[in-house]
Formats: C-alpha cells, structure tokens, sequence
C-alpha cells in the first residue's frame, strides 16, 4: 500500500469523525437546524461509489464523532456527580458512544451494499435503514433513541411539520433524504427535497387538535437542588423549606413540582407538611403534583402524587433508566464505582390514565421517559395536558438539558398538546402544542414559572398510529428501491 493510498484511509474516516461531531450543533441550545443535514450530505457525498466496507466504515467514524459530541455529559453524571475515577468515565463514554455509532453504521453500510442505482440507494434506501436503525437503537437494551437527527428539526425547520404524522423518526428519514439529495448534486433531485420541505410547512399550518376549555394557570417550581447535596440527610430539611415557600407563593390552579422534589419516601414526608401543601392547592381551587419516592411493601417507585381539591392520585414511572433506577445484571460493580447508592425501583403499569386535576386530564411522564414518544401516546386523546417531571442535575451545566427541552418540543409536536415541564435544576418551561417555548426560567436558580396552559383535545396520525406509519413508509420505500433496481439491472 502506497503512503498516498494510506494517507487517503486514514483521511476519510477523520473527515467523516469530524462531520459527526459538527452535527451536533445543529441540536438545542444552538439550534443550527441544517448543520446536522449538510454535515450528512458531505459524507454521503464522499461515499458515492464507495462499497460496503467503506461505507460502513466511514458511517461508523460518522457516527462516533456524533455521539462522542453528543452524550459527552454522560461523563458529567458519572464523574462529577458520582465520583467515578476520570479515566473509567472517559472509557465509559467511548465504549457507549462506540456502541451507538454502530447503528448509523449500519444503516449506510447496509445501504452501500445493496445493488442499487445511485439515486435509489441514497434517496430511498438510506433514509429507510437510517430510520428503522434509529427506531432499533430506541428498543435494544431498553433503548436510548437520544440524538436522532429529527430532533435537530424542532421547533424552526419546515421538516418539523411531519412531527404529527410520523413522529421524530419519520423527520430523521426526510433529514437524511434532503441530505442525499444534496450530494446527489443534481437540480431535479433539489427539486424533489425542496417539495418536501414546502410540504413540510404546509403541515405545519395545519391544527390538528382543537383547545378544550378556558386556559389554566400553571405553576411549575425548580427548586435547584444540587446533585451532590440532594439526598444527604442533613440537606432534607433546606429542601422541604424550599418547596413549601415556592408552593406557597404559587397562586395557580396547577403547581407542579420537580422529580423526587422531596426526597424521602411518600411515608416518612411530615403529615403536616402535605397537609399544608394540599390546604394551599385547595385554596387556590386546584390542586399539586408532587415528585417523591414511594414505597409498596418491599417495592419502590419513582413516583408524581396528587394533593389538593380532587381525589388523591398516583403516577408511577414505568419506563425506568438502566444504572441509574436499576442495575443491569451483572453491573453492581460499575455502580459500586460511582460511590453513589442505588437500590432497584420497580415499574408502575404502562396503562397508567390521566390524573384529573384543576379541571384538566393531565398525562404525566417522569424524566427520561419522555424520550420515547410511542410509549407516551396511550394516553391520548383522554389527557389535556402533558406534564413533565424532571431532575437534570445529573448532567451538569451540559448540554443535557437543552437537549432534553428538544425531545419535549418534539413530543409537543407528536401529541398535538401543551407541555409542562419542571425540572429541579432546569429547563423549566411551557411549551404550546407546537413544540414553541411560551415561557421558560433560567437553568440553575430557585424560582417557580407562572403562566397559563390551554388543554387541548383530538389526535394527531401520529397519536393514532405510533412509529407504525414511518415503519410501513420505510418498508415501501425499501421495496421501491428493490424494484427500482431490478428494472435497472434488466436493462
């Protein structure tokens, strides 16, 4: 092998590293929606005539610059706030970061492989396998669908439109499709991409749930509670007194506050402390959710309850973190490392209703939940409202949490609902129907968010049908690149 074909090698799979880790600026906070869409378009571009070796390799580089840039403060959870020594963290990060590059890996791999014409291979195959290998990548091992590119859409893109039909993998398969059409470097296929994104806007017109009722007034509380201090004995007592001023002071009809807000079990909260917490719901003709841990015999759950005018209700988070509210088998000794105690909670049942609270049907998902938009629409079309309950401490001044407001903006667009969101450390906000941020605090202070919210009632496609219709889409889209290729190869 010559040095110039050496240097060529080594070149390509560096260029496509970097090309990964630029895309991620076109996520929250930066928000730079085409950046992720050209940055594809320059590798695809590179990978024209490419086999399949080349292409897998060169989609695996992509992929590791992506999500090393992307999840790097999954370092933040472990070292800063779990005391794992830096360089077992470091190695963490890349060995997950390995693991996920591997789906974009093979999506591009796959496409290269097959024997198609060009235009069918990019523009109709890699969409399809990028789209399905994200679905995949949010079901494996309990899923982690973080990063998918449609995210990068929301709010501003006119992809963002397809939100409500197909949901984020859906806007992921028109990203990678708008991105091949750009390396294809042809003006028909232009064309063909900018019908698309004017489609895109034309859906975005379109309303397709309706307002139900007079708005409600909301409060949501951030309490800012460091990670560090939240669960020491001696910080329990500052941490109730927190709370109960900001409830306190909340005149609305809803007062929400944060994930494990208190952070003792339901059972050992002092009797006069709720009953003061739901005396001032009550007052305000409405009623509080409150995020707290709750215990059911030798069972524990990450838990929301309800306090105030209307019957007592409990939400009881279903789909649960791995290393951080359970322990995979045979990884004791990785949260061993983390100096940080963890018992397993248990799973609440995934057909959990709405809570009828201050004259609203309110659907309530807790943290990382929100992340998996199919698991969420069983809710619908009965609850209102979505409330979101998080704890971003873990992650630090990162990226984390904006990129979390993201996901919630896309599941505002998926469910057609407006979403409430109170974290403990941030980004607490209000978000319309829309995914568009209506009000929001500044991360890292103690203050409560008061605004109005308005129910809104009827179903987006997507509500209807899940990730069923961007599936069924992908696999029409795979057996029109087949056929396409037969005709090709007959000629």
């Amino acid at each position: 092998m010559s040095h110039a074909t050496r240097f060529v090698r080594l070149r390509m799979p560096a260029l496509a590293l970097l090309l990964g880790a630029a895309g991620v600026f076109g996520f929250a906070p930066l928000y730079l929606f085409p950046l992720p869409i050209l940055a594809l378009a320059l590798l695809i571009h590179r990978l024209r005539g490419a086999d399949a070796r080349a292409a897998f390799a060169w989609g695996y580089a992509y992929g590791l610059g992506w999500f090393l840039a992307g999840v790097s403060w999954v370092y933040v959870s472990m070292h800063d706030i779990g005391g794992m020594p830096a360089p077992v963290a470091a190695l963490a990060v890349v060995l997950f970061a390995a693991y996920l590059a591997l789906y974009p890996a093979l999506a591009l791999g796959l496409a290269a492989r097959w024997r198609l014409p060009e235009p069918a291979r990019w523009l109709l195959a890699a969409p399809a396998l990028w789209a399905c290998m994200d679905w995949l990548r949010g079901m494996l091992f309990t899923g982690f669908p973080w990063q998918a590119m449609g995210y990068a859409q929301v709010p501003w893109s006119p992809l963002a439109g397809y939100a409500p039909v197909l949901g984020v993998h859906g806007v992921t398969a028109l990203a990678v499709f708008t991105a091949a059409a750009l390396a294809l470097a042809r003006p028909r296929y232009w064309g063909l991409a900018l019908a698309v994104w004017i489609a895109g806007w034309g859906l975005g017109q379109v309303a397709w749930t309706r307002p139900a009722g007079e708005p409600v007034t909301v409060s949501l509380l951030q309490g800012n509670i460091a990670q560090t201090l939240k669960f020491r004995p001696e910080q329990v007592a500052g941490t109730l007194l927190t709370y109960r001023r900001l409830v306190l002071e909340s005149p609305s009809r809803l007062i929400v506050l944060p994930e494990t807000a208190l952070p003792i079990f339901l059972d050992t909260a002092p009797a006069a402390y709720l009953a003061e917490l739901a005396a001032h719901a009550r007052a305000n003709g409405g009623d509080l959710l409150l995020g707290v841990p709750e215990r059911d015999g030798d069972r524990y759950y990450n838990s929301v309850v309800s306090l105030g005018t209307a019957a007592a209700q409990v939400y009881r988070k279903v789909h649960l973190v791995p290393f951080g509210e359970f322990v995979p088998p045979g990884f004791r000794w990785f949260i061993d490392l983390m100096h940080i105690p963890l018992g397993d909670f248990a799973r609440g049942r995934p057909d959990q209703p709405p809570m009828a609270v201050a004259g609203e049907r309110v659907a309530v998902n807790v943290c990382y939940e929100d992340v998996f938009g199919e698991e969420l629409i069983h809710a619908l079309p009965a609850a209102t409202l979505m409330v979101n309950v998080s704890n971003d401490a873990w992650f630090g001044d990162s990226f984390a949490p904006r990129q979390h407001l993201q996901i919630s903006q896309m599941r505002a667009l998926e469910t057609g609902r407006w979403w409430l969101r109170a974290n403990n450390t941030g980004v607490t906000a209000i978000l319309d129907e829309r995914g568009h941020v209506r009000a929001h605090l500044p991360p890292f202070t103690t203050d409560a968010l008061h605004g109005t919210a308005q129910g809104r009632i009827g179903l987006t496609p997507y509500a209807r049908w899940g990730n069923a219709g961007v599936l069924v889409l992908a696999g029409l889209a795979l057996a029109a690149a087949g056929g396409w290729g037969r005709i090709a190869r007959r000629r």
